[in-house]
């Protein structure tokens, strides 16, 4: 079994029949295959640059590792541990720009840091790339765990998925930590005389790059809102007590902001906008929001859209129609929200709606015509 390759162990995938033996492809050129046909369709349907460079570095590195693991371009080498902590950082820079804030490009390149001082090691320390390439991993993986952690609400997130971005977000955080802990545990197995064990977990290490990967260029709500409007403006300074009145006054203006104004009908509507709208700090609406509600901004947002899908509905609208009306993108969120608010489904709800309309008033039994 050859050794791995900082973490990934070029397995094939072989054809054969009684006569001849078919090429094989290793897993790693298939990896790369499907992250290339990802990043391009990103790329075509307009998704944000971040998120296309991000799923094509993914494929760059999985070609390198098969032209260097599967070909024996051996002369590609050197490059794969500074190739491979290009990856941790541009996920966070793809995270911070998708889900809390815009980064400006020196704040970018800062995170350039991390390639730059494997080249460094790899240059003048190459035993040392062993150790760094995980703790790159590890590092990003528990930064985007962190920054997730206690948070209710993602200030350029869609406020119509509620928390499927942060969930797709932490699969992603915790793939690179199992990356980085895989990549110990390679090197211990190879270490202890246990080099059957690393095929295993170097390919449970693909298909999970594969998942994660799928997920975050599958949803629409990983990649954030899009629209002029997704930067956000600096928070102010939250007042130095907040109490429970303030709370409820600060819901009432949302709520009496919402009935002049339905910008809750925007698809695209984000933490960051609506803040903005009020004049308030992002976390100080959101704090008043939960404290007041019981309930964070997405899902009081989201009943306020279930609540405007239900009139269309009772009014003789599809349920297509009224979820596209209300401010929902994906059948999904509409159907989950729609559910928690009512009870019902959208087409029990539809089939009650027209039951209920069939029933003749009382009054107007036996009236002659």
């Amino acid at each position: 079994m050859p050794r791995p390759v900082f973490g990934i162990q070029v397995v094939t995938i072989g054809i054969s029949d009684n006569t001849r033996q078919m090429p094989m492809l290793p897993i790693p050129a298939f990896v790369a295959l499907v992250l290339g046909y990802l990043a391009l369709r990103s790329f075509l349907s307009g998704r944000r640059p971040l998120l296309v460079a991000f799923l094509a570095a993914c494929a760059v590195q999985s070609g390198l590792v098969t032209l260097v693991g599967g070909y024996g371009l051996d002369v590609l080498r050197p490059i794969l541990p500074v190739s491979a902590t290009l990856i941790p950082p541009l996920a966070w820079i793809t995270f911070q720009d998708a889900l809390v804030r815009r980064l400006s490009p020196r704040a970018m390149a800062f995170h350039g840091a991390a390639p730059a001082f494997t080249l460094f090691c790899r240059v003048f320390a190459p035993e040392t790339t062993d150790v760094v390439v995980p703790l790159v991993f590890a590092g990003y993986g528990i930064a985007i765990l962190a920054q997730l952690r206690g948070t209710s609400d993602m200030p350029l997130a869609r406020l119509e998925a509620e928390r499927v971005p942060a969930v797709i977000w932490q699969v992603l955080g915790w793939a690179l930590n199992v990356s980085a802990i895989s990549d110990v545990l390679i090197a211990i197995a190879f270490a202890t005389g246990h080099a059957g064990w690393a095929g295993w977990m170097i390919t449970a290490s693909y298909s999970l790059v594969l998942l994660f990967v799928g997920m975050l260029s599958g949803s629409p709500s990983a990649a954030g809102a899009e629209g002029p409007e997704r930067d956000a403006a600096p928070d102010a300074a939250a007042p130095p007590r907040e109490t429970q009145q303030e709370d409820v006054e600060i819901v009432a203006r949302l709520e009496a902001f919402l009935r002049r104004e339905p910008l809750h009908l925007d698809p695209n509507l984000t933490l960051a906008r609506l803040a903005r709208r009020l004049h308030l700090p992002e976390k100080r609406l959101s704090t008043a929001v939960n404290r007041a509600t019981g309930n964070n901004v997405s899902r009081y947002i989201n009943s306020w859209r279930i609540r405007h899908a239900c009139t269309l509905i009772d009014a003789g609208a599809s349920v297509t129609e009224a979820m596209l009306d209300s401010g929902f993108n994906t059948k999904s969120n509409f159907n989950r929200a729609f559910l928690r608010e009512t009870g019902l489904a959208p087409s029990q709800w539809r089939v009650r709606a027209r039951e209920d309309a069939k029933v003749t008033p009382i009054a107007q039994v036996g009236t002659p015509p």
